[in-house]
């Protein structure tokens, strides 16, 4: 009712045209018709679930009541004994280094003792690695070799084997040796005094194999009466050098040395 008196007071007084009016009317019953409508809405359904609920809620009551009541009584804490035995090996076995300075040190000397056991064992797997990749006594026999000479006359030249390559050795004349010496250096191709591939002028001892592709040259033939290679023609003089010819060095000279007046140790 104070509703429609308002509504009657604010159509009266207003200048508003009718339709208008007649909108702003519209909206506000609505907006009345809504509230009511939720209000009585809210109502029964609080009604309706108070009237519902509280038979159940009632009987979860009485059933936890009901089970509370028949429970059984609760366990009782276990003893300690039951828990199990404490372990005390920590303080059983602990080391007083106040008490037992001794303990200590023995423990320190059996530590050091163990580690110096693994220090000598790795030392001695280390040599053994080291020495089974060194030459075995077979092949240290093979690296030198030693040739008696005494039965070589001058001008003559054997052929000895060595490490498994071809040597010359021979016994020079006074002739040769006066001729290889008076080779001017400007005449080599490869230069390298008489004297000095000799330690001894009368012997000359070095490697058959030809500088140029590895052939074995013949003795006492050639230009220069040393050797010749008859595969691509070099020709060497009687001290080894190279004199002619595509070979580009002179022949090697092995290390070696006398052991005896007639005796000579290669390698």
């Amino acid at each position: 009712c104070l509703a429609n008196t308002q509504y009657r007071s604010f159509f009266r007084h207003s200048n508003l045209p009718i339709h208008q009016l007649v909108e702003v009317a519209t909206m506000n019953a609505f907006r009345l018709a809504s509230r009511l409508s939720t209000r009585a809405s809210s109502q029964v359904l609080s009604g309706g679930l108070r009237s519902t609920a509280t038979p159940s809620l009632r009987l979860a009551q009485g059933f936890q009541s009901s089970n509370i009541s028949t429970s059984l009584p609760a366990p009782k804490a276990p003893a300690l004994h039951e828990l199990g035995s404490v372990d005390h090996s920590f303080e059983d076995d602990r080391i007083d280094r106040v008490a037992e300075p001794e303990r200590r040190a023995f423990t320190y000397l059996l530590l050091s003792g163990v580690r110096f056991a693994y220090a000598s064992t790795a030392r001695v797997l280390v040599v053994k690695f080291v020495s089974s990749m060194s030459a075995s006594a077979d092949v240290l026999a093979l690296a030198s070799a030693e040739f008696d000479v005494g039965g070589i006359q001058p001008g003559k030249t054997i052929t000895v084997k060595w490490r498994g390559k071809p040597v010359f050795i021979r016994h020079r004349t006074p002739a040769e040796i006066a001729t290889e010496a008076s080779v001017s250096l400007a005449q080599l191709r490869d230069e390298e005094t008489d004297d000095d591939r000799t330690l001894k002028p009368e012997w000359l001892v070095v490697l058959g194999i030809c500088t140029h592709l590895g052939c074995v040259p013949i003795n006492g033939a050639g230009d220069y009466n040393g050797w010749f290679c008859p595969c691509h023609g070099s020709h060497y003089d009687v001290s080894g050098r190279i004199r002619k010819g595509p070979a580009p060095l002179k022949l090697e000279v092995p290390p070696y040395k006398f052991t005896g007046d007639t005796k000579i140790l290669i390698g």
